[in-house]
């Protein structure tokens, strides 16, 4: 289903918060053509036809998470070495964002991560835009779960704990994939290595895992991602590497 014809469905939709408080959706106002144009410039695609026929009947909707707006949310969002061209779109009221990671190569609005400072990791929530609107209509509800509030409230505590799915530099260069044997040999053994190129809910990976200073890296458009393993204390004591 496009989006438009889920929010078209969903207006007068009725919200009861868990503690039995009654709402509706509001969605926002349109953009402008020289407002779609103007967002327009600002990315590294085309805006895809069914985004801009949704933009020309809403940018978004409240009643769910702290704001939606598919045009993007104010004040920017930074991580660039992450996610060079980010649109946030979703906040939840805690410094945590949902993203889209536009590319000169998008042809969706898609795919989206929820990009999280505590703890700070980045996962994997969706490459269907409808899909996650669908998603969040279903938290205006009992049991006011679904696959946004896995994310946001099991998964990311996942990755920080368990750090899956890295790849040291020696089994990128035996993993017979050329790209990351390429990347991992740009920049050597301090890194760990992630591979998201075929994602599932869930997937992700500590993109502060060495505190405010971590360095990480992006493969150019490619989802491919890394960062650099600092030493500890002690062996920065005792010259280890």
């Amino acid at each position: 289903m496009r989006p438009i014809e889920i929010l078209k469905k969903a207006e007068g939709f009725k919200f009861t918060s868990e503690d039995g408080d009654t709402d509706e959706i509001e969605l926002l106002p349109p953009l402008t053509p020289d407002e779609i144009e103007k967002l327009q410039a600002k990315l590294p695609c085309r805006i895809p036809e069914e985004i801009r026929e949704l933009l020309s009947f809403c940018r978004g909707f409240d009643g769910v998470l702290e704001s939606i707006d598919f045009s993007g949310l104010s004040g920017g969002f930074g991580m660039e070495e992450i996610f060079p061209h980010a649109l946030p779109i979703a906040h939840d009221g805690f410094g945590n964002y949902w993203i889209i990671d536009l590319t000169k190569d998008s042809t969706t609005w898609g795919p989206i991560y929820f990009a999280c400072h505590d703890a700070p990791v980045i996962v994997f929530q969706t490459d269907s835009f409808s899909h996650f609107i669908e998603e969040a209509l279903r938290l205006g509800n009992a049991p006011w779960k679904g696959e946004i509030d896995d994310v946001h409230e099991e998964h990311h505590h996942r990755i920080w704990k368990e750090n899956p799915g890295t790849l040291t530099y020696e089994q990128c260069l035996s993993s017979g994939d050329a790209d990351l044997a390429a990347f991992a040999e740009s920049l050597g053994q301090k890194y760990l290595f992630i591979d998201m190129r075929n994602p599932k809910i869930g997937d992700g990976f500590s993109w502060g895992r060495y505190g405010a200073k971590t360095v990480n890296k992006r493969y150019g458009d490619k989802r491919i991602f890394a960062y650099e393993v600092r030493p500890s204390f002690l062996q920065r004591l005792f010259g280890k590497k």
